[in-house]
C-alpha cells in the first residue's frame, strides 16, 4: 500500500498503527486473503486500509451507536451494523478475520470469538488485538491530547484501587496477553501465536526490541495482539 492509498482525513497516528497492522497480517499469512471481516470496525477507516492493503473483499461490522461510517473513507470495505455475537453470515464466509479494541466492549466475549470461529473457514486465519491489561500506562499511541490521555489513565487507576479493574465492573481493562492467548486458542481450536513484539517493533523500533530484552513488553506495550489460524 501506498501512502497515497491512505484517505486525507485518516492520514493520522491511528493510519500509521493500521498500516503496521497490515504489514504483521501479510508477514503472518501464508495465502492471499479473498474476504475479510472486520469486527468492531468502529468508523469503518480501518476497513478500507485493510481492504486496500490485503487487497481483499473486506466487510466491517460494528453494532453502531458510538460511531458514524464513514462511507467515503472506508471503500472499498462494506460497512454494516450487527452484533459481533450474532454474525449474520454462513460458516466459512472468511479467509482472514481482524478485530481490535472490540473484545473488551462486548459482554461475554467468549460468545463472539465463537461466532469469528464460525464464519471463519477452516485454516483461515485471524488477528485480534486488546488493550493490555498488564499494562502501566495506556493510549500511548492515541491522537487524543495529553490532557486527556492523563484523564483516563488517572481514571485507570482509580478503578485498579477500587478493585474494579476489569471489562466487567466497566473499565477499559483489556485483557492479558495469556488471557487473550487462552480465549482465542478455546474458540479457534488451535493455539495462537503472539504478534505484540512483531507490530510494536514496527512502530517504536529498538525502543520496542529493547522493552522485550528487558522483558518489560508485558506492562509496557499498551496492547496485546494474537494471530492464529482455525482448526
Amino acid at each position: 500500500m501506498q501512502e497515497r492509498d491512505i484517505d486525507p482525513a485518516y492520514r493520522t497516528t491511528e493510519a500509521n498503527k493500521s498500516l503496521a497492522l497490515i504489514e504483521v497480517i501479510k508477514a503472518c499469512t501464508n495465502a492471499p486473503v479473498g474476504r475479510a471481516l472486520v469486527v468492531g470496525c468502529g468508523s469503518g477507516r480501518e476497513a478500507g486500509l485493510i481492504a486496500r492493503g490485503l487487497e481483499a473483499n473486506t466487510v466491517g461490522i460494528d453494532i453502531g451507536g458510538d460511531f458514524d461510517f464513514d462511507y467515503a473513507g472506508s471503500k472499498p470495505a462494506e460497512l454494516m451494523i450487527m452484533d459481533a455475537r450474532e454474525l449474520h453470515f454462513p460458516a466459512g464466509s472468511f479467509d482472514f478475520i481482524f478485530s481490535f479494541h472490540a473484545l473488551e466492549h462486548i459482554p461475554h466475549p467468549e460468545k463472539a470469538l465463537a461466532e469469528m470461529a464460525r464464519v471463519l473457514k477452516p485454516g483461515g486465519s485471524y488477528l485480534i488485538g486488546t488493550p493490555n491489561k498488564s499494562r502501566l500506562v495506556g493510549y500511548v499511541g492515541s491522537a487524543a491530547s495529553f490532557k486527556e490521555k492523563f484523564q483516563w489513565n488517572l481514571t485507570d487507576y482509580r478503578q485498579r484501587l477500587k478493585g474494579k479493574w476489569s471489562n466487567e465492573a466497566g473499565a477499559h481493562a483489556g485483557f492479558t496477553q495469556k488471557e487473550l492467548f487462552d480465549m482465542c486458542s478455546a474458540a479457534f481450536g488451535r493455539n495462537p501465536i503472539a504478534v505484540s513484539s512483531e507490530y510494536y517493533s514496527k512502530l517504536y523500533g529498538k525502543l520496542a526490541t529493547w522493552m522485550k530484552v528487558t522483558q518489560l513488553d508485558s506492562v509496557l506495550y499498551p496492547c496485546v495482539y494474537v494471530f492464529g489460524t482455525r482448526a
